[in-house]
């Protein structure tokens, strides 16, 4: 079973709809469809929500660290809630996919995502689900961090938002840990 949920992005208004910021606004969508709303918690370094999902609560975080630091916010709610590294799903932009293609994985390297080699790092495993959101890659000479952090086009947009609703449709069985079939179902497309 998935108890927390995390969106990677960076905080601040400049960065809000860049798409390095692709985990904070899925998770964004969650709280908003859920009637949700985002608290601040200093003692964790993010903002939380706690959201019903298939007739259980599951807890929602947007490290309030930058991307390269996100380690730091999900150790200290893992801890607190004394979660093991399986039952957190970590959401987050991928470089390596097309955009708006989405897949489930578990476990693996960070593939020189800073945010999950802090996330290992804190956890001290890799052991964790990632639910990875295609944003594609930038033209021949343009710079990686340029471009993600960089907004998309409007064309881009509309497909990330599509893998949105299509991610979404199975958020409650990632979280009663359906996982297999999830993944069956994402990562054949």
């Amino acid at each position: 079973m998935i108890k927390l949920i995390v969106g990677l992005g960076n905080p601040g208004r400049q960065y809000e709809k860049t798409r390095h910021n692709a985990g904070f606004l899925f998770l964004d969508r969650l709280v908003s469809e859920s009637g949700g709303a985002w608290v601040s918690e200093s003692r964790f370094d993010g903002l939380l929500s706690e959201i019903g999902v298939a007739g259980g609560r599951v807890v929602l975080l947007k490290p309030g660290t930058f991307m390269n630091r996100s380690g730091q916010a999900v150790g200290k709610v893992a801890r607190y809630y004394r979660l093991a590294p399986e039952e957190i799903l970590v959401i987050h932009d991928e470089l390596d996919f097309d955009v708006g293609v989405v897949k489930l994985k578990k476990d693996g390297g960070h593939a020189g995502h800073n945010g999950l080699r802090d996330i290992i790092a804190h956890l001290g495993s890799k052991e964790f689900y990632r639910l990875r959101m295609g944003i594609g890659r930038p033209s021949a000479g343009k710079a990686v961090a340029d471009f993600v952090l960089s907004a998309p086009s409007k064309v881009e947009w509309d497909s990330i938002l599509a893998a949105f609703d299509f991610a979404g449709g199975f958020v409650s069985q990632m979280v009663v840990g359906d996982m297999s079939v999830v993944m069956n179902k994402l990562n054949s497309g």
